[in-house]
């Protein structure tokens, strides 16, 4: 694989962000009825980038993958999680939640949670995560998992 950068997302990256967005959206083929029937599901908001809560992954000159956050006391959520179909399968969705790990130990928060459908359930076991129960969600039937984390010592809290 070429060399792999995550780094901050800027308001720049985003046609490429939306673009992965759409495209990893669309590569389920469970999902896509549904995302096709609401279009505006396939729409990538600039929030979390200008809020700056958004991690790119860039492999070469091309961004192949991206992922966003929450914070809530001690809890980080990861909101959404996105790699390029032509990407997929090679770390890199991997890779960006441990990076979303780190941030989130380094700032004290105790415990990681997302909301993923069934076919996720693999690749989120795979970093750590345990199923704690089954959500309805606007695509159907989801599930909700977490990972304990550990902070690190002397760090201050996760902010409120």
């Amino acid at each position: 694989m070429t060399s792999l950068l995550i780094r901050a997302a800027e308001p720049g990256d985003m046609p490429a962000l939306s673009e992965v967005y759409r495209r990893s959206s669309l590569s389920n083929d469970g999902d896509r009825p549904g995302l096709l029937a609401r279009p505006e599901f396939l729409e990538f908001s600039d929030l979390a980038v200008r809020e700056g809560r958004t991690r790119v992954a860039v492999a070469g000159d091309r961004v192949a993958g991206f992922a966003t956050w929450l914070a809530a006391a001690d809890i980080v959520e990861v909101e959404d999680l996105f790699v390029d179909p032509d990407w997929m399968r090679q770390g890199i969705g991997t890779a960006l939640v441990l990076d979303l790990i780190e941030i989130a130990r380094d700032a004290g928060a105790r415990r990681a949670e997302v909301t993923g459908n069934q076919h996720a359930l693999a690749f989120y076991q795979s970093v750590g995560f345990t199923v704690d129960r089954e959500v309805a969600t606007l695509l159907g039937s989801g599930l909700r998992m977490h990972l304990d984390l550990t902070p690190r010592p002397g760090r201050p809290e996760w902010p409120s």
